[in-house]
C-alpha cells in the first residue's frame, strides 16, 4: 500500500493474500512496542532516563553496567551487551524471561554499543505491564488500535503471560500503513492527539551508530525501535520483509507484507521507482494509465498448481503408508490418498497425526498445527512426471510457502520440503519406504 498526503495512491496484494487476511509482522512489532512507551511517557508513568532495574526492585543487580542501563537504551538498541539476548530468554527452564534478561553480565557501558537486541524490546513489554497492569497489547488497544481502527490484531506471549514485544505481533498490511500514516502525521489522528509530537521526532531521529552507513539502510543509524534510512526516511521492519516506510519530506506511507530473502533489494526498488515519483504538485489527471494502473493490480496472483496428467503412479502409491528415517521434524510417516481433483495427505509426527486436503489444480484450505500452529494452509498440487507429485502449502497469514516434492521409486519414497524464506532454507530430504 502507497499512502501520499492521508490518500491511497495504490494498493495490491497477490491473491491468494489479500486485505483482510492478518500477518506476521515479526520485528515491526518492535514499533508498536516503542509507541507503547511513548504513550507511557506523555501519561507521566515513566521517562526514558529511568533506570530498568528500578520498575523490578525485587531482582537482584549483580552487574554494575545493568545498574546504569536506562530505558532509553533498551529502545535505542544500547543496552551494552555483546549480543542479543534472545537465546536466553527461550532457554529459561523456568519461563522467566525477566530475570533471563538481567542475569547475563552487560559487557559493555549502556549507550556506548549497538546490538540488535529482541531481550531489550520484551524488557519494554514487561515494563509497560509492571506499570499498568495490563498486557501490551491490551494496553494499546484504547489507547493506538481503536483510535487508528485497527481490529483482530494479536500478540504472543511468553511463557509467564507477558507479550514478546521484539516480535509476535499479526496485523493486516492496511493496519500497517494507519500506524505509519499517525508517524507522518506527527501523532495526531482525527484532529485528536494521540502521541507527542516531540516523541514522534524523538523516537525516528537518529540516536545511536549501527554501522558506517553507504549503501545499506541497516548502516544509517538507529531510533527508538525505529531504523533510520537513506534519503531521510526512516522505518519499521521485520523479517522477510514486513514493511512500515515513511518519508517525512513526501508525506508518504510505503506498507509491505512479503516473503524475501532480500530486504534490501526492496528498499532498493522503493528509493529508485516510488521515491522520484513522489512530485510535490498533483500529477494532471490521466485516464489511461489510471485504466492500466488498475488492470495491472487486479491481474496480480499466485496461480495454484495446475493439474496435469494423472499417470499410472497415482492408483499405485495412493493409500500407501511409506515409513521415512529418523529427522529433525519428527515426520514418522506418509500416506497420499488420491482422487479426481484432489489428494488427502496424512502425516504421523510424534505420537500425533494430522491430514491436509490439497487440490490438485486448486487451492484447498486447511491447516497442520505440528508444521505452522498459527496459520492457515491453502494448498494445491500436480503431477510434474510419471512418478513425481509436487504439493505447494502457502501459509497465507506468514511469509512462508512450502513446496513438497514426492518422488515414488517403487516401493520406495524420496521426500524433499523446502520453504521460500526462513531461518534456515536447507531443505529436508527424507527417505521412506512402503510400510
Amino acid at each position: 500500500m502507497l499512502l501520499r498526503r492521508g490518500q491511497v495512491a495504490a494498493e495490491a496484494w497477490w491473491a491468494p493474500y489479500g486485505p483482510d487476511i492478518p500477518h506476521m509482522m515479526f520485528s515491526l512489532s518492535k514499533s508498536f512496542t516503542s509507541t507503547a512507551i511513548g504513550l507511557a511517557v506523555s501519561e507521566g508513568s515513566l521517562t526514558v532516563e529511568d533506570a530498568v532495574v528500578s520498575f523490578f526492585p525485587e531482582r537482584a543487580v549483580p552487574d554494575a553496567n545493568l545498574s546504569k542501563m536506562k530505558v532509553k537504551h533498551l529502545l535505542s538498541m544500547s543496552t551494552g551487551h555483546a549480543k542479543d539476548t534472545t537465546g536466553a530468554l527461550r532457554e529459561r527452564e523456568d519461563g522467566d524471561w525477566v530475570q533471563a534478561f538481567l542475569e547475563p553480565p552487560v559487557e559493555h557501558e549502556p549507550g556506548t554499543h549497538f546490538v540488535y537486541n529482541n531481550g531489550a524490546t520484551y524488557m519494554l513489554s514487561a515494563i509497560v505491564q509492571t506499570l499498568s497492569g495490563q498486557k501490551l497489547h491490551d494496553y494499546l488497544q484504547p489507547r493506538l488500535f481503536e483510535p487508528l481502527g485497527i481490529r483482530g490484531s494479536a500478540w504472543d506471549t511468553c511463557p509467564r503471560g507477558i507479550n514478546t514485544g521484539g516480535w509476535g505481533l499479526n496485523l493486516k498490511t492496511e493496519d500497517i500503513a494507519r500506524f505509519g500514516q499517525l508517524y507522518v502525521q506527527e501523532g495526531v489522528w482525527n484532529g485528536v492527539r494521540s502521541l507527542p509530537e516531540a516523541w514522534i521526532r524523538e523516537a525516528t531521529a537518529f540516536q545511536v551508530s549501527n554501522g558506517d552507513g553507504g549503501d545499506s539502510d541497516w548502516k544509517q543509524g538507529y531510533g527508538y525501535q525505529f531504523w533510520r534510512c537513506r534519503h531521510g526516511a526512516y522505518r519499521g521492519d521485520g523479517a522477510f520483509g514486513q514493511f512500515c516506510v515513511v518519508l517525512p519530506e513526501q508525506e508518504a506511507v510505503i506498507a509491505m507484507t512479503a516473503g524475501t530473502g532480500d530486504m534490501q533489494a526492496v528498499l532498493n526498488a522503493v528509493w529508485e521507482f516510488l521515491l522520484p515519483a513522489l512530485s510535490d504538485a498533483p500529477l494532471p489527471e490521466n485516464e489511461g494509465e489510471q485504466a492500466k494502473l488498475k488492470e495491472k493490480l487486479a491481474s496480480l496472483a499466485y496461480p495454484p498448481l495446475g493439474s496435469g496428467i494423472v499417470p499410472p503412479a497415482a492408483e499405485r502409491v495412493s493409500g500407501r503408508r511409506y515409513l521415512l528415517e529418523d529427522n529433525a521434524r519428527n515426520v514418522r510417516a506418509v500416506e497420499l490418498r488420491f482422487g479426481e481433483s484432489d489428494c488427502i495427505l496424512k502425516l504421523w509426527y510424534g505420537e500425533e497425526e494430522a491430514e491436509l486436503l490439497c487440490g490438485i489444480g486448486r487451492r484447498t484450505e486447511g491447516e497442520i498445527r505440528h508444521i505452522h500452529p498459527s496459520s492457515r494452509i491453502l494448498a494445491s498440487g500436480k503431477w510434474e512426471g510419471p512418478e513425481k507429485f509436487v504439493m505447494e502449502w502457502r501459509f497465507v497469514e506468514t511469509p512462508f510457502t512450502h513446496t513438497l516434492t514426492f518422488d515414488f521409486e517403487e516401493e520406495r519414497l524420496n521426500l524433499r520440503m523446502e520453504a521460500n524464506v526462513g531461518w534456515s532454507t536447507e531443505p529436508l530430504v527424507l527417505q521412506g519406504r512402503q510400510e
